[in-house]
């Protein structure tokens, strides 16, 4: 049987580090869903966390904090804009699949409108998966602020068709669960514990 590590594909869907467990550190989990659909898997979510829409926003334009939300991260940052003024990052993680371990490059830029909408996008030649999109929307409600956040993402390497998405929607749901409270307390200003 194929047995695949918690931290298996957590950083591969960064929003796995935007679903929230229920009423954890103030965040509040009102929708999760994983699907797999012709060779690229869909995440969407909706939480609600409590803190302000600022400060969220910050968090998750700052690369060089992302290897705080997950174990599977162990390079994350920021890159110098490229040719066309668009921010651009990088993260490598490190993805684990029985006994056989692997690190993944992700490169790519964002689209940016501050304090509302993030869109990362992934460079196919300078990453290892084909495609790979992630958007946040950010609003005020409350006195939190309301996540939307919608990742699709085709990978570059095999996936075993039987297990594999199983397993993939386990690790991005678990992960994420536990990447939402670290999320949160860096919004606040707080060490995340690990």
């Amino acid at each position: 049987m194929l047995v695949v590590k918690q931290n298996l594909l957590k950083e591969l869907f960064l929003t796995a580090l935007c679903i929230s467990s229920i009423n954890a550190g103030g965040a509040e989990l009102r929708s999760v869903s994983v699907t797999f659909e012709e060779g690229r898997y869909h995440l969407t979510s909706e939480t609600l966390f409590g803190v302000s829409q600022d400060d969220l926003y910050a968090v998750l334009i700052d690369y060089e904090l992302f290897k705080k939300f997950t174990s599977a991260i162990f390079a994350s940052r920021n890159v110098a804009p490229g040719a066309d003024g668009r921010p651009r990052f990088y993260t490598r993680m490190e993805v684990c699949v029985l006994f056989y371990c692997k690190i993944f490059v992700r490169n790519g830029y964002l689209l940016l409108t501050p304090k509302h909408d993030i869109v990362a996008v992934s460079d196919p030649d300078e990453s290892d998966f084909k495609y790979s999109r992630e958007r946040w929307r950010l609003s005020s409600e409350d006195d939190g602020t309301l996540m939307i956040y919608e990742f699709e993402m085709e990978p570059r390497f095999w996936v075993p068709p039987l297990v594999g998405p199983y397993f993939m929607k386990r690790a991005l749901e678990a992960g994420a669960m536990r990447a939402v409270n670290r999320i949160e307390a860096l919004a606040r200003g707080e060490e995340p514990r690990l």
